[in-house]
């Protein structure tokens, strides 16, 4: 019995390892959030392996089923829609149910939009902090950016394209006017890198408005 944590591409399909896609083929059965979106990337790749879903409400009733077959002697992979599985999704549960059973887990490494956005970034990367997504009400979020910019390293957080112009601004009326880099669809055909003071990214935003997959970037420290 065996745990594998697939990486899969976070957009570009090239971005797959040799690794985990024999991985994929081999298993018996692999647990992903939306089996609709892997199923294309299996597709791709000529994979046939069975599917099932693991995600956010369904993961307790799922983490059961899946445990219990590891523990006849399946061989399952976890992946998730896109990056690195149990980073900011629930498969760390199932990761931290292993490790409690003592079943074996194996890591196919691969793309992660939190270490491409780092170091496409600019900033400095031997300190950072993974805050995945931020609170969204107002208030709490407010005093969450007010605890990051007391750190002497770099933040990384995810952001919604609907609620990056609003972030920003929260952001500049608690830090300050600040540097800071946003990282956008990571590898796909519109990839981009805005970098900027928040009064510059704000500006920039209000006349385009961002789309896709966000990562926003700051060092409270950082002078460029």
């Amino acid at each position: 019995m065996a745990l594998f944590i697939v990486a899969t591409p976070i957009g570009n399909l090239g971005d797959i390892t040799f690794r985990a896609i024999e991985t994929l083929k081999q298993v018996s059965l692999i647990a992903c959030e939306d089996t609709r979106y892997t199923r294309k990337l299996l597709a791709h790749f000529d994979i046939h392996t069975p599917t099932t879903s693991f995600y956010e409400y369904n993961k307790v009733k799922k983490l059961d089923y899946l445990l219990e077959e590891l523990e006849l002697g399946k061989e399952i992979a976890l992946v998730s829609d896109s990056g690195t599985p149990g980073i900011s999704d629930p498969g760390f549960l199932i990761i931290k149910e292993a490790v409690k059973r003592n079943i074996q887990i194996t890591v196919i490494p691969g793309p992660s939009a939190v270490i491409s956005a780092l170091v496409l970034s600019g900033l400095p990367t031997d300190s950072f902090v993974f805050e995945g997504f931020l609170p969204r009400k107002k208030g709490k979020l407010a005093r969450t950016l007010a605890g990051l910019g007391q750190l002497e390293r770099t933040v990384v957080f995810y952001e919604s394209p609907y609620r990056i112009l609003a972030t920003l601004k929260i952001m500049r009326e608690t830090l300050g006017d600040i540097y800071v880099v946003i990282a956008r669809e990571i590898t796909k055909q519109f990839e981009e890198v805005l970098r900027g003071t928040l009064t510059e990214l704000i500006d920039k935003i209000t006349v385009r408005p961002l789309k896709g997959e966000i990562v926003v970037l700051f060092n409270p420290a950082y002078k460029p």
